[in-house]
């Protein structure tokens, strides 16, 4: 990894939950962030770590998951740039969770909890812009206690690809690279690597798809998202 010095004040400016703070009180977020560059494979934290901040993505992939006595785990989700995590167990003062490890080589902030919890007592809006990402993700969990418990197999998958899609993508043809591995992508949707190579060769042999490594042509957008095996 390239070893560049970031600008964190500018970083954390670019964020939604930092857009509006005051130059004096960024500056002094800044000074207690500390950054963690990770390799492509290494634990950021274990489960049952203690949690005293939350984390922001720079750059690279951070996967979290839990582990299992079997040796196998069940991604949660995977976090990428200027995304966050960890502010749940910061403010119940809880052992984290999960486990999170860098799926590629990654830049990582820490952002202390005593400078949260003072800009929180300082600025009701930067409270309230707190709660809604709170929110956010939990309301991203219920999706997928939903899609986990309603949806087909296919229908995750399908719905997986359209995410990983332009907002402005339309009907026409367009070509996506999955973020992460095929195995990695199946432990995020509940299915094992065999269900959901069998629904990527079904909607190839429909025609909808083709795949060339994580490299994914969708041939038209519009019928993929009404399509289901």
């Amino acid at each position: 990894m390239q070893h560049i010095k970031p600008d964190i004040p500018q970083i954390l400016s670019r964020l939604a939950l930092f857009q509006e703070i005051p130059a004096e009180q960024l500056a002094q977020l800044a000074a207690s962030t500390r950054e963690k560059r990770l390799a492509r494979g290494e634990m950021l934290f274990h489960k049952g770590d203690p949690c005293h901040g939350f984390y922001v993505v720079v750059m690279g992939q951070i996967k979290l998951a839990f582990p299992s006595a079997l040796g196998n785990e069940k991604v949660v989700e995977i976090i990428g740039p200027r995304q966050s995590f960890g502010e749940a167990a910061m403010f119940m003062n809880h052992p984290l969770p999960v486990f999170a490890e860098a799926l590629v080589d990654s830049l990582v902030l820490y952002i202390d909890a005593e400078q949260v919890f003072f800009l929180i007592n300082q600025d009701a809006l930067f409270a309230r812009r707190m709660l809604a990402g709170l929110a956010q993700r939990l309301h991203g969990l219920v999706q997928d206690v939903e899609s986990y418990s309603l949806r087909s197999s296919a229908q995750r998958v399908i719905g997986y690809l359209i995410q990983q899609c332009p907002p402005d993508e339309g009907g026409l043809e367009l070509d996506i690279e999955l973020p992460t591995s095929k195995q990695i992508i199946a432990s995020r949707l509940n299915l094992t690597p065999e269900t959901l190579s069998r629904v990527f060769h079904e909607l190839a042999t429909q025609g909808l798809i083709t795949m060339h490594g994580k490299h994914v042509t969708i041939h038209d957008v519009r019928h993929l998202r009404e399509f289901d095996i």
